[in-house]
Parts: C-alpha cells; sequence; structure tokens
C-alpha cells in the first residue's frame, strides 16, 4: 500500500495524487506559479468568481489552502459576482503597465457556471479584445451543466466565448484540467487572448488519480508575423485597433499554437488506410472511447476496419490544418457532440471548398437526426448510433452485432416507471420552510438556489427568474393583471449578487411587490459560504432605506440574536411566528415594501456546531405518540423532514428523528398537546452495551477485469459522496486507478444522490467515469427509494450486477403535506429482486447504526462494510481502514460502522436479534387487535364502555367490515379530550427515559380551552407548562366519569358536542349498513373506515370532520344505490313509490 496524505493533492513534489476537478484548478494555479518560477519569472495569480454548480466548490476549496496560495503569490478574492470578477482580471492583465507593478506579470483564473457566463458578455468583449500580459493571461474556468442537475436553465457557454472571440479548450477528465489550464494560459500569454476552459460534471465534479509531474507538459510558441507592439495589452489602445489585431492575428495566432503544441490528436490510427473517422472533444471523447468499448471495438480492431479516432482538445478555434492532414484520405467522417454543434459547423467549412465527396455526420445524417442539440448524449445512445452505422459501412464484425443486440436489450430497461421518487426538499430547520410561507389568497414568485424548491411544496408559489432578475417580471406583468400584489422571495446572496438592482427597479416602477429576503447567513445551496463583503441584516435593512422604500419589517427566528437597537427607529420587529399577519399587512401596503427574514441556514448551522462557532440550544423536542393523532399538522407548519412515521396499533403517529433535527422547533407549533420539549437531554444511544464483534473471515476479493464499475445511491446530506471519496482514496492507496463522479446537484438537498466510481488496475485503464446502462458491478444502496428508482436500475443487469441495500424506511418530503403518504418499500424490494435476483441482499442499516452506534448518520458506511464483506469491492481491508483515517470524520465510529456492516453480511441472525430486541409486538390477529381495544377502553372510560364496544362489534362478525368497524367504533368512543390527554401525559416522563439520558427538565405545550387566547393565525395559543402540571394531569385523569355528563365542564365545547354526535351518526350508519345488508362492498368498508381520517385537535379536527362529512354523504349516496340495484324491480317501484324520504342517511 503507499504512503499518501490528504496534502499530497497540493504537494508539487508528489507525482501521483489523488483528485477532484475542483482540487485540480487549485494545483493547477501552484504548478503554473512553479513553472514561472523555473523560468525566471517573477509572477503572481488572482483567482476570483462566483460559485455555482458545477463549479460550487471552487471558493470553499480556495479558501481551505490559504498557506499554499500565499506561498505561491497567489490570492483568491471571492467575486460579488461573475461580472466583476472578470473585470478585475481585467485589472491583473494592466497591472504592470504603467510601470506600478510588483511582478513582471499576473495569471489570471475566472470561475463561473454558464449562467455566469452570460451575464459576464460585456466585459468578456472588452478584456478579451484589450489583451492578456505577456507574462500573465486569463483563463476562464466556465461551468456547464448541459442537463440542468442543479441549474434553472440547460446551459452551454460555448458561443458565448465564441461571440467574444475567446478560444476554448475542452479537457476530458481532471488530469486534462491540469493539462489543458496550463497549455491555456501559454497560448493566453502568446495570442494576447483570453482563453475558456468548458469544465462540465463530468470532468470537474470527477475524482481521478493523475499525473502531478509540474514539467509534464511542456509548450513551444509558433513563429508567425506580428503587428506592430505584438499581440498583447497596452496602455494606449483604440477600439478600432484591437479589433484589428483580434481579427487579423490573434485568432489565427491561437491555431497555429494550438497546431505547434499538437493539442489535437490522433488517437486511433485507422490502420493504413483509414475510411472512417470519429471526432469528439471533452465528455464527448469519453462518451466515445466508452462507446466503442461497449461495441467491443478496441484500437486493433478499429485499425482493421479503417476505423479512426480524433480528439480534439482546442474546439474552437479549430486547428483546421491539422485535422486536413487527418482527414485526408476519409470517406466519412462522424462528429460526437452534444448540444448545438460547434466541431462540426468548422469541420464542414474548412472541407467545403476541397469539394472531395467526403460525407460528415454530425446532429443530422441524410437529413434526419443522429446527434440530439437536446438535453445530452449518453455512451449507449452514441454506441448505438455508431453500431449502425459501422455496420452500414460493412464494419460489422459478430462482435459488434451482438454487443449491440445487448446494448439495444439494456436500453428497454430505461423505460422502467418510477414507483416513487425522491425530490430535493428543504433541510430540517430549513429557514426557508418558514419564511417561504405566504397568507391564503396571495402567491409568490421563487426565487434562484434553494428558494427554487418551495414551487413544489404546495405554497401558492410558482415562477421564477434569472439571477438577479427577482421581481422585476412583475414590473411587467403587474399593468396587465388582475391580481394587484405579489411577494418575491430572495435569499442574501442573490441580494449581494445582483439582486439590489432589480429591487431599485421595481421601486422605481413604483409597482406593488413585497420583497421577502431571507438573511441565512450563507450561501446555501453551493456550500455555506458566507456572503462577500460581511453583508448582514442591518445592512440590508440600511439599503432598503436608502432606496426608499417607505414599509420595511423584520421577522426573525426567536433564536438569533437580533436586537432593535441594530436597526432604525422605525423598523419594527417581529418573531416568525408573527410572519402571517406581518404579511397580511405588507400586502396591502402600496409600492413596494420589505421582509428582512432572520434565521440562519440551517445545514450551516449543524456544521458551525460541529466546530463549537454556534450555540447549540440544550432542548429537544418529543412526541408522546400516545396523545398523537398523526394528523400531521406539524408537518403542515414546520414543513420538517426530521419528522416521520411510527407504527402504532392505532394508526400511523409521528416521532422525531434526534439524528436529524436542527433544532428549529417550529413542528412545536402544530395543534396538539403531544409535544414536549426538554432540557437537560442527551439522546440515549440505543446501545445497552459495548457491542464487541467476532473476528470476522476476509471475504474473496473480486478480480478487475479492465474497471470494476460501482455504483452508490443514497439520500443528499446523508454522507454518500464521502463514501465515494473513500472508496477513491482507498483504490488510490491499493496503487489502483480509479475515477469517480459525483451525481449530485440540487439533490444535496434531501433528493436522490449516485454516486459513478470506477476502479482499475491501472489509472489509464480507465476513460469515462459515468456509469452507462447495464455496467454496474456493484451497488452499495444508502437509500432504498433511490436505488430502486429507474435511474438506477438501468445501469443494473441480471447475472453481472450485485448489491447490498438499506431496507430502511426513509421518508420523503411528500409525508410532510401528505398525512397518508407512504413509502412502498415492499414494491421497491420486489423490484430489486426482479432485477437481480439472488443478487442482492438487504439490511436495515439506519436502524443498526442507531442501535450500535448512536445515530443513523454511519448507515452508509455500515451498508459500504457489507459490501465490501459481500466480496463486491476490489479493495484490500488495510486501505479502506486507512482512507477512513485519512477522512478524518469521525474515525473511530466510522471505523466501527464498517466493522458492524461486515458483521451483518457474516452473522445475519446475531443482527436480526439485535434489531428485533427492541420491537414492541402489536396485535396481529384480528382477534387480538378487538380485545387490545377492548382493554385500552376499560383504561379510557370504564368496562361498561369497553363491553358496549365488544358487543357493538360482534354484530358485524364475519363480514368485510368487522375489522373496519373495530378499528373505526373504538376511534369515536375514545376521543381525546381533556381527561384523556391527562390520563397518557401521565406516561410521557417514562417515555422520555427510555430516549434520552441526563437530568431531564419537561415543558409541555398545550392550549387549555379555558385559558387560551386566539392567535394571529385565528388558533389558538398554545403556552408552555412546566412540571407543575404534571399534578393536575393526575387531577384531571381521576374525573374521566364525569366525562360527556352534565356536570362535564368541558363537554360543552364545540368540538366535544361534535365528537358525541360523531359517535351516534356512526352507530346509526353501521346500524343501516346492517339493516339492509351491505356489508361486502367497498363503499361499506370506506364508510366504516371513515373515522379514522377524522384526526387532530381542535380547529385540525374540525375541519377533518367538515371533509369527512363531505365524503359521508358520498359514499351514502352510493350505498343507496348499491341498495337499490339488488332489490327486485317492482320492489324499487314501491320503495320508490311510497318511501320516498327514507335513505341510508340518518344525519
Amino acid at each position: 500500500m503507499s504512503d499518501n496524505s490528504l496534502t499530497d493533492r497540493f504537494n508539487l513534489t508528489k507525482l501521483t495524487v489523488l483528485l477532484n476537478g475542483t482540487q485540480a484548478l487549485v494545483r493547477l494555479l501552484l504548478t503554473q506559479k512553479a513553472r514561472d518560477t523555473i523560468k525566471g519569472f517573477n509572477t503572481a495569480g488572482l483567482v476570483t468568481g462566483y460559485r455555482g454548480s458545477p463549479l460550487g466548490a471552487v471558493d470553499s476549496q480556495m479558501a481551505k489552502v490559504p498557506k499554499e496560495l500565499e506561498e505561491h503569490n497567489i490570492t483568491f478574492q471571492p467575486g460579488l459576482n461573475e461580472d466583476l470578477a472578470a473585470t478585475a482580471l481585467w485589472g491583473t492583465q494592466q497591472a504592470e503597465l504603467r510601470g506600478e507593478g510588483l511582478y513582471d506579470g499576473v495569471f489570471g483564473l475566472w470561475y463561473g457556471k454558464g449562467p455566469g457566463v452570460d451575464r459576464s458578455g460585456d466585459v468578456m468583449k472588452h478584456a478579451n479584445m484589450a489583451g492578456s500580459s505577456r507574462k500573465g493571461g486569463v483563463l476562464m474556468a466556465m461551468g456547464d451543466d448541459h442537463t440542468g442537475e442543479s441549474s434553472t436553465v440547460l446551459h452551454q457557454s460555448d458561443f458565448a466565448m465564441i461571440d467574444a472571440s475567446i478560444p476554448i479548450l475542452s479537457p476530458a477528465g481532471v488530469q486534462e484540467i491540469i493539462d489543458y489550464g496550463l497549455y491555456g494560459w501559454a497560448l493566453s500569454r502568446f495570442s494576447g487572448l483570453w482563453v475558456g476552459l468548458k469544465v462540465m460534471k463530468d470532468t470537474v465534479e470527477a475524482t481521478s488519480v493523475v499525473d502531478g509531474d509540474i514539467n509534464r507538459m511542456s509548450f513551444s510558441e509558433p513563429s508567425l508575423k506580428m503587428p506592430e507592439g505584438g499581440l498583447n495589452i497596452r496602455l494606449i489602445d483604440e477600439p478600432v485597433d484591437q479589433e484589428a489585431r483580434l481579427v487579423e492575428y490573434k485568432i489565427d495566432a491561437a491555431k497555429s499554437f494550438a497546431k505547434e503544441n499538437k493539442i489535437d490528436k490522433c488517437i486511433w490510427s485507422g490502420g493504413k488506410s483509414p475510411t472512417i473517422g470519429f471526432v469528439a472533444a471533452g465528455k464527448n471523447w469519453l462518451d466515445l472511447i466508452h462507446s466503442m468499448s461497449l461495441l467491443g471495438l478496441d484500437e486493433d480492431e478499429a485499425n482493421r476496419f479503417g476505423v479512426s479516432l480524433y480528439k480534439v482538445g482546442q474546439i474552437w478555434p479549430l486547428d483546421t490544418d491539422s485535422f486536413d492532414v487527418w482527414a485526408k484520405n476519409l470517406d466519412l467522417i462522424i462528429v460526437i457532440e452534444e448540444k448545438r454543434k460547434i466541431l462540426e459547423g468548422q469541420i464542414k467549412e474548412t472541407i467545403f471548398d476541397k469539394r472531395d465527396g467526403k460525407r460528415i455526420y454530425g446532429g443530422k445524417k441524410n437529413g434526419l437526426e443522429l446527434f440530439s442539440s437536446k438535453f445530452a448524449l449518453d455512451p449507449v445512445e452514441i454506441a448505438q448510433q455508431i453500431g449502425d452505422i459501422l455496420i452500414e459501412e460493412g464494419c460489422g464484425s459478430e462482435k459488434i452485432v451482438s454487443n449491440l443486440n445487448l446494448i439495444t436489450q439494456s436500453r428497454k430497461t430505461e423505460n422502467t416507471s418510477e414507483i416513487v421518487s425522491r425530490i430535493p426538499y428543504f433541510c430540517s430547520g430549513c429557514p426557508h420552510n418558514t419564511s417561504t410561507k405566504i397568507p391564503e389568497g396571495s402567491r409568490a414568485y421563487a426565487g434562484i438556489g434553494c428558494h427554487y424548491m418551495a414551487q413544489w411544496m404546495d405554497r401558492d408559489t410558482l415562477g421564477y427568474t434569472h439571477m438577479g432578475g427577482e421581481g422585476a417580471n412583475w414590473i411587467g406583468e403587474a399593468p396587465f393583471s388582475k391580481r394587484n400584489h405579489v411577494f418575491q422571495n430572495i435569499g442574501d446572496g442573490t441580494y449581494n449578487h445582483s439582486g439590489i438592482q432589480a429591487i431599485r427597479a421595481a421601486v422605481a416602477a413604483n409597482v406593488n411587490v413585497t420583497y421577502k429576503i431571507l438573511f441565512n447567513d450563507a450561501v446555501a445551496m453551493t456550500g455555506g459560504q458566507s456572503n462577500d463583503g460581511n453583508l448582514n441584516s442591518t445592512r440590508i435593512v440600511d439599503e432598503l432605506t436608502a432606496f426608499g422604500i417607505k414599509k420595511i419589517v423584520v421577522v426573525y427566528d426567536e433564536k438569533e440574536d437580533v436586537k432593535s437597537s441594530d436597526f432604525g427607529a422605525n423598523i419594527e420587529l417581529f418573531e416568525r411566528a408573527e410572519l402571517d399577519r406581518v404579511q397580511r399587512t405588507l400586502r396591502d401596503v402600496t409600492g413596494v415594501s420589505a421582509i428582512v427574514y432572520v434565521q440562519t441556514c440551517a445545514a450551516e448551522k449543524r456544521r458551525r456546531r460541529k466546530r463549537g462557532d454556534f450555540p447549540d440550544p440544550d432542548k429537544r423536542v418529543f412526541i408522546n405518540t400516545d396523545v398523537c393523532e398523526g394528523c400531521g399538522d406539524c408537518g403542515v407548519q414546520s414543513n420538517c423532514v426530521s419528522i416521520v412515521p411510527v407504527q402504532t396499533e392505532f394508526g400511523r403517529k409521528r416521532a422525531i428523528d434526534q439524528s436529524s433535527c436542527n433544532k428549529d422547533f417550529s413542528c412545536v407549533k402544530g395543534f396538539c398537546p403531544s409535544f414536549v420539549t426538554v432540557t437537560g437531554a442527551k439522546v440515549k444511544s440505543q446501545v445497552t452495551a459495548e457491542t464487541a464483534l467476532p473476528d470476522l473471515p476476509s471475504p474473496t476479493i473480486p478480480l478487475i477485469n479492465g474497471t470494476h464499475n460501482i455504483i452508490i445511491t443514497g439520500v443528499g446530506g446523508t454522507g454518500v459522496v464521502t463514501i465515494g471519496a473513500i472508496l477513491a482514496m482507498a483504490a488510490h492507496l491499493d496503487n489502483k486507478g480509479a475515477g469517480m463522479m459525483e451525481m449530485a446537484g440540487l439533490a444535496q438537498k434531501g433528493g436522490a444522490v449516485h454516486i459513478h466510481c470506477r476502479l482499475a488496475n491501472k489509472p489509464d485503464d480507465i476513460s469515462a467515469i459515468r456509469i452507462a446502462t447495464g455496467e454496474a458491478d456493484a451497488v452499495i444502496g444508502g437509500d432504498l427509494v433511490v436505488t430502486a428508482g429507474f435511474k438506477t436500475l438501468s445501469l443494473m443487469k441480471e447475472g453481472r450486477s450485485r448489491a447490498v441495500v438499506n431496507s430502511h424506511n426513509i421518508i420523503t418530503g411528500e409525508f410532510t403535506r401528505d398525512t397518508d403518504f407512504e413509502v412502498p418499500n415492499d414494491r421497491l424490494i420486489l423490484s430489486l429482486e426482479a432485477r437481480l435476483k439472488n443478487m442482492v441482499n438487504f439490511l436495515d442499516s439506519t436502524k443498526l447504526s442507531k442501535s450500535i452506534l448512536g445515530d443513523s448518520i454511519f448507515s452508509n458506511m455500515v451498508i459500504f462494510g457489507a459490501a465490501w464483506q459481500s466480496g463486491m469491492i476490489p479493495l484490500s481491508h488495510e486501505s479502506i481502514v486507512k482512507s477512513i483515517e485519512l477522512n478524518g470524520a469521525a474515525v473511530n465510529l466510522n471505523l466501527k460502522a464498517f466493522e458492524v456492516g461486515r458483521w451483518a453480511v457474516v452473522f445475519p441472525d446475531d443482527v436480526e436479534k439485535r434489531l428485533n430486541a427492541v420491537v414492541i409486538e402489536l396485535p396481529q390477529s384480528l382477534k387480538e387487535k378487538i380485545l387490545f381495544r377492548s382493554e385500552h377502553l376499560k383504561d379510557y372510560q370504564s368496562k361498561s364502555l369497553a363491553n358496549k364496544y365488544t358487543k357493538f362489534v360482534k354484530k358485524f362478525k364475519d363480514t368485510e367490515i368487522e375489522e373496519s368497524v373495530a378499528e373505526g367504533y373504538h376511534k369515536v368512543l375514545s376521543y381525546k379530550d381533556e381527561y384523556e390527554v391527562a390520563r397518557l401525559h401521565r406516561a410521557t416522563a417514562i417515555k422520555l427515559k427510555n430516549e434520552f439520558d441526563g437530568n431531564v427538565k419537561i415543558r409541555y405545550h398545550l392550549s387549555p380551552p379555558l385559558i387560551s387566547r386566539i392567535g394571529s393565525d385565528g388558533r389558538p395559543q398554545k403556552k408552555e407548562f412546566g412540571s407543575f402540571i404534571e399534578n393536575i394531569f393526575v387531577l384531571l385523569s381521576k374525573f374521566k366519569f364525569l366525562r360527556g355528563s352534565i356536570f362535564d365542564p368541558f363537554g360543552y365545547s364545540a368540538e366535544r358536542k361534535m365528537e358525541r354526535s360523531l359517535i351516534h351518526l356512526y352507530e346509526k350508519d353501521m346500524e343501516g349498513l346492517l339493516e339492509k345488508k351491505l356489508l361486502n362492498t367497498e363503499s361499506a368498508v370506506s364508510l366504516a373506515n371513515l373515522p379514522m381520517q377524522i384526526r387532530g385537535f381542535g380547529p385540525v379536527k374540525k375541519t377533518n370532520y367538515d371533509l369527512a362529512m363531505i365524503r359521508r354523504k358520498e359514499l351514502l349516496k352510493v350505498l343507496e344505490e348499491e341498495y337499490l340495484n339488488c332489490l327486485p324491480t317492482e320492489t324499487v317501484d314501491s320503495t320508490s313509490k311510497y318511501n320516498t324520504g327514507r335513505s341510508l342517511d340518518h344525519g
């Protein structure tokens, strides 16, 4: 095993290093400085730009290595936005022009995603016309998201670069980010042009083993006729002269430089007489090589068929001289490009004048679409197309034909329907959960970043703009709309970036709009970076005031350190519970108004708390499931995914996932007395004793044949990417080749995450990292929903793919809005078993990690250990252990988690015993269920009520509705009034001891009917009560005999009257079904089940009651028709004639 450390990434003396694309940009900067020093150049560097996927982590990575950057005279300066960052780089090229420079030149690196390229078009044209410094140079890393996985628009920046006459380099992997970056600066210095470096998910979000030799690349400058004064930037210059140099010299200089340094290469010669040539660049080059391997076509066979491959590095301007030499004897040229075609047009242009009969296929073949400009190309699609072409051209060997048939068959799996989806969602405790709510009757626009997700959360929020245009669309819409007012969401990052101008435009237009500016103290979507320029809520308010906005309100989470003295005297402050009232007021304000909502990003809170940089409140939330009705109002109020389902005999209730809870506490606002908060509590590890694991046998390590392809799935934000990074590092430590690509994007926010990882005996054996249809050898399934999704299933192949999958029911965001939503685990498991047969194993790693390690966050590592022990991972135990240690996060617990996963494979029976040790057996048979409810009613009220229950249920024995009546009648009889809530809460302290350790102090959150006020939301307000109320619970529960009597002080409320009437109504409805023998229909079952829908307390229960009554009328109408249809015709006539007033509806 090789000796490595994480610092090797930026140690220029290390020749073989493991890097991801973002880290490669850091090493690229250090390498350029080192090369300049060797040449005797005293240079410096500036890196600036604006984060955005797939370049969302550049600034975070740069900020982690200040020492290395400083040692190499490199300054990292995050840009306020992309446009201004590019302008700053323009300044670096002027640093030495006036004789005031500290260095011989400054090389610059700009970074930004595609939309940032678009907004920087003006400075790109100006600066590129002006030129670059002879010993400086500018490289523009443009992050393109062709498939819109983390963008509001699918974008391709190439034509924006071409429009500014900026050459474009397209690296095909992490190695070429460094190689082409060095080439780019050399080209920029020679030609006086800025140079674009196109990076995509497949390259910059990939991890690979690279050659880190700083002398790996060498460049020479061609001999060209130069204009007077050369091609570089000059102090005094005229626009006309700049254009002339650009058109007459600079672009040709870029072509000549490409030719001189052979940036474009013939990779497969095609033998002595090549006739067919394939051309590709960057990501599509990886796709092409991958497709050739899918067809089984290697270089030797390609040479036999006369098939040649040409790899383009500089896609614009194309070195046509070198291309013409390669293409001279070809009959057919196939250009593989996704999106709008760049190479194809240049190739056709250079060949057109020669009129030598060559055919060129690209976007189209014989007038029909070949390689689409929509979305993106994938290797399987390319293999199908070029396989057909090769067969047409007489190059179809039996191997190619056979493999093409296999590809066609495997693609059929791509049509698999999705059983359930895991879509991105706000994090637990996310401020967006509250800030994006709007009053009934209003509507809002979404924003960029996390705000975008509000559109699929039933918040009357729909529509968005580009970054920085928030609200400006309403300026155009408002004069032509019946609506008088809208809300506009915008984050502090967007406000700082450019949104401030849109707000000024709205003020100038005097439109009725309320801006909701969330100050969450982090650029949440791209990793929690701080706002540039130390923006804070006070400054935002001051700036809004300066714009002339008359009505500005600060709304804040009560846990934030917000003081009224921080703001002007005219600024009102409200706690977030008052948000609805504040918004109702502001929507009636004429002109622009603003809410500055202050609450720290939940994900950033968690990070800061781990570092000790943020207060961690000594407070936790607990739900007494006995009191809980499962109504879901806590989810409606909080929109929080840490509220999880828990199955009880009385139905599905709610619980708090203490592992993921971010202590937002908005769930307590749910109108339900089951919530308590505790202080002094430490989450109890379910470990009753240190679990000693036995010695475990080593598995048979699989051999690598070509590449070993591993898919890792999971839920965004749970450490899935970490498993991929550990896997890649372990391969590197084992002196193997590794390529890993993150498929996260927006999915990092609780969505479906896929990691593609290829392992090989040598780094050179890996071309494309993205795993194609049917290519997966191993699947490490951290989440059942994602693993059984069609996107993952399509990568599996029966007989080849093996999987270990976490079977735990990890709820999706849908559960916060749909009370009855369930993840169909059984169907998902069947789907995987149908695909993989006996080559898939399931393990509840979430439950196991909680049981043994005290936290579900280790569940992915448990699955990883299980996969390794199952012989699915071709790496040594030693390298994996070392990789976990190098990762540095919770090392001992992660090592234990890995071993627990191994143990689960070797001793599954022991694991089963461990998991079932804490399982409470629920009644299974109908007889048991009836007996259980009868005993409950004795405790609830009396033996008399229990007898009444059993006697009534017996009437329906052996009918289809017996079980429904058993559950429904119990539900209406045991309504949870003040006496019952008091009785059930007497057990809360005992339940807490099972959940927490420590000196626990309890606060109950109740809304007693006699003392509660109505809040701004129209509901009775909940109050906190200390442990003294437990004495009242004891006393109150003893008075349950008053329930329903004339002496019951609570029985006169509308809610209690409704509940008592429901008992009589249910009895009459069921008796009616008995009388008319309508006991075995679906409608009868639904009617008997209806009380199960009447859940909740107070206004929540009233709403559910009203909906149930509507449903009841619908069911009774159907049942009446069923009854009449069962009668003889003459009976129906007589019933119709003499009994028109009678029906099943007794209510």
